[in-house]
């Protein structure tokens, strides 16, 4: 049966414990790892969604954003105004990931939801941890998504390392 490994459909997964469980046994090793680096590292989720993502949240989320896209010699492509937009228009349609550590907002993910789909997702991080990326967007995405019911998870464009981390292309 199709699962949330494949961007199909969530089949019921208990937890993301019972996801990794349907997975094999050097996928499980790699994400393991990977969640535990970030987990060593002191890096601590929170989440938000719809109108309880605060102006602050999105404020944080685009000087994360931005500075992302310029270490990366790009300008964004989506401006403050778009995610104003989207804030006042749509907000039950964005889910918010935000990273700390030591009291300090270090990183977020945006995960878009529409009906029983949520797409991930833009992203951007203040402060280097290893796995950091994965983590924001990759498992806390998914862990949300099997909490909630949601019936597929799809990782976005481009990329073989998320083939690595469970997320198939559909």
């Amino acid at each position: 049966a199709p699962t949330l490994a494949t961007e199909g459909a969530n089949t019921g997964f208990a937890d993301f414990e019972a996801f990794l469980a349907s997975l094999s046994q050097d996928k499980r090793k790699k994400i393991r790892q990977e969640r535990r680096k970030v987990a060593d590292a002191g890096v601590t989720f929170r989440h938000a969604r719809g109108a309880d993502i605060s102006r602050q949240d999105w404020a944080f989320f685009y000087r994360c954003y931005e500075r992302t896209y310029l270490e990366h010699g790009n300008a964004p492509y989506l401006t403050p105004g778009f995610f104003d937009r989207m804030a006042s228009t749509m907000a039950d349609h964005w889910l918010l990931f935000i990273a700390e550590r030591d009291g300090r907002l270090i990183a977020s993910s945006l995960i878009a939801l529409e009906g029983d789909v949520a797409y991930g997702r833009y992203w951007g991080a203040l402060e280097r941890v290893d796995c950091l990326h994965f983590e924001a967007c990759y498992y806390q995405p998914l862990a949300w998504c099997i909490a909630h019911g949601v019936a597929r998870f799809e990782g976005g464009a481009q990329g073989e390392h998320k083939m690595a981390r469970a997320l198939l292309p559909v």
